[in-house]
């Protein structure tokens, strides 16, 4: 198989002798690196040093110094790029857009307002594409490289969560929205008085069912009430003394006041919690079912008819659901397990499935209902709530510390395929 190096070559020759003798030759581009099997073209170098060149300032480096920097980036780029097409890594279009409209979002952009400041700026709209597909293949190899060394060990966890650190990235964080009704420094009885009245006013319309961001942009003192009360998220710690522990004892749409503080009086509601303590918390739900597909030799309206006189033998006529799956169940699966599909958590079968699931009544077998798979009826026979609160947090200590390794990791992985890689620099300014 010819290497991209030999194909380059070849090309160049057919276009060198399809030159007549007489005509002058005029270099539009040339080989400025070789780095394994490609090659870094000079037009590539000269462009990304163009892009920094207005950033230069007198207390930048002299700029051939920089352009043997941006020589090193390229190169070390070129390599992951060749792993990523050695791995079989490639950006779908699909994929790249998705990624662009988040870089758009996050400028607080659309799209194609994205594109047209691009344009502006004087860069080809495909030519940033490119970029950012190319930067999206190196982060995927970075990642598989990063995965393969970092080894993070499980006493490295505990010792982790057993830090003021660890308790601090670990703890639940909460939305919070919050009133304050305040009363000055100083104030008399009378104005801590009128203030408590009026916040015994704004308890009673929220118990009768005021809307309390209307109420924190009518009421509140606060620097957030034009937002409607909304801090946003909030750890434990970060909250005043007076709120401290309250948003873990509530409720999602829970408001607590009014609360007396040092200046004034305070309501908060709970819009949202994150963490262990909200998202270790996992219901799940033991299910068996039957599943009866259309075949060659079954029609659809077939098998959804087999499905209800099946079901009408378990419900009405005393059968056996368990036997019942095992000589009729299409799911092979869970057919010899007496059509039992375990302990599961919502979110892992197809949304028809789960919305039957989620709908029963325990110990009921449900109604004959279709899905992509074919005509199903099912049973929940358990419900539980799954405490995976320590494991959750030992994800999150884990996360923190790979991201902690992370870059030192991936500064000595650069340093070694850019040691071990062939490389001719052709061409120096």
């Amino acid at each position: 198989m010819v290497n991209k190096m030999t194909r380059f070559i070849v090309t160049f020759t057919l276009l060198l002798l399809a030159i007549p003798a007489q005509a002058a030759l005029v270099l539009l581009d040339r080989v400025a690196v070789i780095v394994d099997e490609d090659v870094i073209m000079q037009s590539t170098i000269d462009q990304r040093f163009s892009r920094i060149q207005s950033a230069l300032t007198e207390d930048s480096p002299p700029v051939a110094v920089v352009k043997q920097q941006v020589i090193e980036r390229l190169i070390v780029e070129n390599l992951q790029l060749q792993m990523a097409e050695k791995a079989g890594i490639r950006i779908s279009d699909e994929e790249l857009n998705e990624t662009l409209q988040g870089i758009a979002a996050q400028n607080q952009m659309t799209l194609e307002e994205f594109r047209q400041a691009v344009t502006d700026e004087g860069t080809s709209w495909r030519e940033m594409r490119e970029q950012i597909r190319q930067g999206v293949a190196i982060s995927r190899v970075q990642q598989g490289a990063m995965r393969q060394r970092i080894q993070i060990t499980e006493q490295e966890i505990m010792n982790f969560l057993a830090s003021e650190v660890g308790e601090s990235v670990t703890a639940d964080e909460y939305n919070i929205a919050h009133i304050l009704l305040s009363f000055p420094a100083q104030a008399e009885t009378d104005e801590i008085q009128a203030t408590k009245e009026r916040a015994d006013q704004i308890r009673q319309s929220l118990d009768e069912g005021a809307d309390f961001e209307t109420l924190a942009k009518t009421w509140s003192s606060s620097q957030t009430a034009l937002e409607g009360g909304d801090i946003g998220w909030r750890k434990p710690g970060q909250l005043p003394g007076v709120l401290a522990g309250l948003p873990e004892r509530m409720a999602i749409g829970e408001v607590a006041g009014p609360i007396k503080g040092g200046t004034g009086y305070h309501f908060i509601k709970l819009l949202r919690k994150r963490g262990a303590a909200a998202e270790g918390q996992i219901n799940q739900s033991r299910v068996r079912h039957v599943l009866i597909k259309p075949n060659e030799i079954r029609t659809v309206e077939e098998a959804e008819a087999l499905a209800r006189q099946i079901r009408d033998e378990v419900v009405n006529a005393g059968a056996d659901f368990a036997e019942v799956a095992k000589l009729h169940s299409d799911d092979s699966g869970s057919a010899l397990s007496d059509g039992d599909l375990g302990w599961n958590r919502a979110g892992v079968f197809v949304p028809r499935f789960e919305e039957v699931i989620q709908s029963a009544e325990l110990n009921q077998v449900s109604e004959v209902f279709q899905t992509q798979h074919g005509y199903h009826f099912l049973e929940v026979t358990e419900r539980r709530v799954e405490d995976f609160t320590d494991r959750f947090k030992m994800g999150q200590a884990d996360s923190y510390l790979r991201r902690q390794k992370f870059n030192d990791e991936l500064e000595s992985w650069l340093r070694e395929i850019r040691d071990e890689a062939f490389v001719e620099i052709k061409v120096q300014e």
